[in-house]
């Protein structure tokens, strides 16, 4: 879940790295360093902390300018945040740098080994162990290329790989065999090579470099990179060409940027209509859904259908589960970390829809590989192009949010509720003896209002209001009911991801059944009303109002339930199946107002990232 930038061109590479970690920092941010090989040798700097530690260090005591670079931001996972953990490690002769993301699961006995062979280690990390092996095999093959692929064969786990070396023992750069390149490799972590006019770059993920190029090449796992100012070249483990296809990224470099905005989180919450309605655009004409991945009579096959995802995207997946239970389709929702032991029997009349904003989520990943392997048909709903998700499924459907750069997820989740929404009643009017949801025409009419209902709720909110009131309270509660359920438990993580106070969301049913044990007048519960089971929801804040709790309702201005409230959050009247994800824009906003008053680092919460892509 780190964060790897590298870049080879004709001119100066520290700033381009730098621009680079910064638009990479959602992906971690417990420290960060660079490398840069210029005609004195490799250079290193690294420090704990952000990217501004790092610049601040640099100015203090520069690097020097150099045209070919790599560079780190590190989310921890082996050793704790500290200057010696901090990437770029070298080896011990300080000539061969490498940045990793990923896990290598037999470090240990790798180190051990080398070790034994007289290196020596200066950090608790993994990675260490990448730039010895390069230099033990060096040391055997007297080239560098040759070593790369050496080592990179002895490595068990997940990793992107970025490596430079200066071959030059005398430290003046001016050696024949000094190598002007930089050699990389991934295996189940991702990595992205830029195409630029004179200058070529790989990074975690597009934002890295979007500002100098949105042309792509998505490596693929197994795939060897060698970038030199000439071009690049793909091979396999073994040396054979590889040709991988590429694409031209239709983000806005201006998406990747904050603009007038505090925060990421603040920007991509205010961005919902636009996200929303690319979601939307050509995926309904005429009162039809025309989802041109799948035309009428694809899952015509299909006997059920499971959705596994994590976070909030197995929040968005709950959206869609139970819109195909209404459709009487016999389906499930699981947890991908957990599907391997809950996913029960499944064959090819199995669909399994794999939601993930990244593509790049391991466990969802692992999920897939599980269903693919046992005959499932799959299907990713995905924001990224060209993710190992979309690669891996047999068939994508892109949910067009653009760029989310925050790592609370905020216009992902409704653009995924929205697409799943689309694609289930497609698969309900393919599926003999299902039935698409009953006012599927209403809904659909509905839906192209949404954008605007979005924008009138993020201008009209009064969450910051209400943040302020309810600060200084013990606990934060979050209840609905079917389809409310999902954006009570989406409400509640957005609230502790970023202020780090303690929430929960219930179906609004089992709060009696334990929880309202911890309800006082210091919790105020949030009540979500969509239009489905809302006198249940009602019955239920009325008993924890009872015992002295606050209530929010989170419903239009006319519902019944705001009267009896002690505070409200408004919606625009719209089908139920669209009112949840209004009241979620309430929510969002709520915990943005809270953890701002709070002082939190909204955009960078403590011990998160955004792509989880380690088990």
């Amino acid at each position: 879940m780190c964060g790897i930038i590298a870049r080879v061109g004709r001119d100066d590479a520290v700033e381009t790295l730098l621009t680079g970690l910064e638009n990479l920092e959602y992906r971690g941010y417990d420290s960060a360093g660079i490398a840069i090989k210029n005609g004195t040798g490799l250079k290193v700097r690294k420090c704990s902390g952000e990217v501004d530690a790092l610049k601040t260090g640099l100015d203090e005591s520069p690097t020097g300018s150099g045209t070919i670079g790599i560079g780190h931001t590190r989310w921890s996972t082996h050793g704790p945040p500290t200057d010696e953990n901090a990437h770029p490690h070298t080896d011990t002769t300080g000539e061969i740098a490498v940045v990793h993301n990923g896990i290598i699961e037999n470090y240990a006995t790798l180190k051990t080994d080398l070790e034994a062979r007289g290196h020596e280690f200066e950090s608790e990390t993994d990675t260490e162990v990448i730039p010895h092996l390069i230099d033990e095999y060096r040391q055997q093959t007297a080239d560098i290329e040759t070593a790369f692929r050496k080592a990179i064969a002895d490595l068990e786990g997940s990793y992107a790989v970025a490596a430079i070396v200066d071959s030059d023992e005398s430290g003046t750069g001016t050696s024949p065999d000094d190598e002007e390149a930089i050699y990389a490799a991934r295996q189940g972590s991702p990595l992205v090579l830029g195409l630029g006019s004179e200058e070529w770059f790989l990074a975690s993920d597009i934002p890295a470099f979007l500002e100098e190029t949105n042309d792509v090449i998505y490596l693929e796992d197994g795939d060897v990179v060698v970038l030199e100012p000439e071009g690049y070249r793909i091979t396999d483990l073994e040396g054979n060409a590889v040709t991988r296809e590429m694409d031209t990224v239709d983000w806005d470099p201006e998406d990747a940027g904050k603009g007038e905005y505090d925060h990421y989180m603040r920007k991509e919450i205010h961005s919902q209509p636009t996200s929303l309605a690319n979601t939307i655009e050509g995926r309904v004409t005429d009162g039809e859904i025309e989802l041109a991945e799948f035309p009428a009579g694809t899952f015509a096959d299909v006997d059920d259908v499971q959705f596994v995802a994590c976070g909030t995207s197995y929040h968005a997946a709950m959206y869609g589960e139970w819109l195909l239970r209404e459709a009487d389709v016999r389906t499930a929702v699981h947890r991908a970390s957990e599907y391997e032991s809950s996913a029960g029997p499944i064959d090819e009349r199995t669909l399994v829809v794999a939601v993930t904003q990244s593509g790049e989520t391991a466990d969802t990943l692992a999920a897939v590989r599980s269903a693919n392997a046992r005959g499932a048909r799959t299907v990713a709903v995905t924001n990224v192009v060209g993710s190992t998700a979309a690669r891996e499924t047999d068939d994508a459907l892109y949910i067009r949010a653009g760029p989310e750069i925050g790592v609370a997820a905020t216009k992902t989740f409704s653009s995924q509720s929205v697409t799943l929404a689309l694609l289930t009643q497609r698969i309900a009017a393919d599926i003999p003896d299902a039935q698409p949801i009953d006012d599927l025409d209403a809904m659909l009419e509905a839906l192209s209002d949404l954008p605007k209902q979005v924008e009138t709720v993020v201008e009209t909110s009064r969450a910051a209001d209400l943040a302020e009131r309810y600060l200084e309270s013990r606990a934060f509660f979050f209840i609905g009911r079917g389809l409310g359920h999902a954006v009570a438990l989406e409400g509640a993580l957005k609230f502790k991801e970023i202020t780090y106070e303690h929430a929960e969301g219930f179906t609004a049913g089992e709060l009696k059944h334990g929880p309202l044990a911890l309800v006082t007048e210091a919790t105020p519960v949030f009540s979500v009303f969509t239009g489905g089971g809302d006198e249940a929801v009602q019955t239920n804040a009325t008993e924890a109002q009872s015992r002295g709790a606050p209530i929010v309702t989170v419903a239009p201005e006319d519902h019944p339930a705001v009267e009896s409230g002690d505070a409200h959050l408004s919606i625009p009247d719209t089908h139920p199946v669209w009112a949840g994800l209004l009241a979620n824009v309430q929510l969002q906003l709520l915990s943005y107002h809270a953890a701002n008053e709070l002082g939190r680092p909204i955009d960078k919460p403590r011990n998160l990232a955004k792509s989880v892509t380690v088990e």
